[in-house]
């Protein structure tokens, strides 16, 4: 623990030194990560490193936002979504350290089991490619839908080969899903986002993805152009190696170790 806190006070002097006038500026949406980065922000500053959260209320701006240079990182994606982003937006990211793992869920408040998901349901899915792969998934896991074979998790509504029950699907923003789970059959759900809206419990999803699945952890992400900044690297260790960074995180997901994973560590 000593040699750690040694590693992470050198960087630190290092990352103020290289810029003593700018603070580091990372780009959130709001809840779980958020949260997270805040507490991290706090811890930094006490050690001498000023940085500045900025939050996000969709998907697409903290991208546009990090290319243009208006932030040094962000930190909401996962690696298939910056992939995605980099492909439709021409940018030239660097998924520079692992963070958090978050579960992804279906839910209803209507129903108790797939089983009462009538025909004709309404089920509402993320609209970005990645998560609505991820969901779809999920549904052809809980055995409600088939997709054609081979299409992972890049698949959309339109790779749907069976659907039994004739589900109609409604294409959301992934952070607002959580608003429309009471009014449809059946969402796609994100703990973190539940647990900040408190609307309902976010360990009450019928089915779960596998937390094992690593690809799909939330990444801090910069430009190609600064992945070496030192106060990136500073802000990331004091991220990784503080308590209440963990317990904030830990908070953040209903104080429930079944719905997230620090993926750094890999438990």
């Amino acid at each position: 623990m000593k040699l750690k806190t040694l590693a992470i006070s050198a960087l630190l002097a290092l990352a103020t030194a290289a810029a003593q006038a700018a603070p580091l500026k990372i780009g959130v949406v709001p809840g779980a990560y958020s949260d997270a980065a805040i507490v991290a922000a706090e811890e930094a500053k006490a050690r001498g490193l000023d940085v500045e959260v900025v939050e996000f209320s969709d998907w697409t701006t903290p991208n546009v936002a990090l290319a243009a240079g208006d932030i040094d990182l962000n930190f909401f994606q996962h690696v298939p979504f910056m992939e995605n982003a980099e492909k439709q937006g021409g940018y030239h990211f660097a998924a520079v350290a692992p963070g958090i793992l978050a579960n992804l869920g279906l839910y209803s408040l209507s129903h108790k089991s797939f089983d009462e998901i009538p025909d004709g349901g309404s089920v509402a899915i993320a609209n970005d490619p990645v998560n609505q792969g991820r969901g779809l998934l999920l549904l052809q896991k809980a055995g409600l839908i088939k997709l054609r074979d081979g299409v992972g998790f890049l698949g959309t509504v339109d790779d749907i080969a069976e659907n039994p029950r004739h589900l109609k699907f409604t294409e959301v923003e992934g952070p607002q899903l959580v608003r429309i789970t009471g009014d449809v059959d059946l969402a796609q759900g994100y703990p973190h986002f539940i647990v900040a809206a408190g609307t309902f419990d976010p360990a009450s999803a019928l089915i779960y993805s596998g937390i094992e699945d690593r690809k799909f952890a939330v990444s801090f992400v910069s430009r190609q152009d600064n992945k070496d900044d030192p106060r990136i690297r500073a802000f990331i260790d004091v991220f990784q190696h503080s308590q209440k960074v963990r317990d904030q995180i830990h908070k953040s997901f209903a104080n429930s170790d079944k719905l997230y994973i620090l993926a750094w560590e890999g438990k």
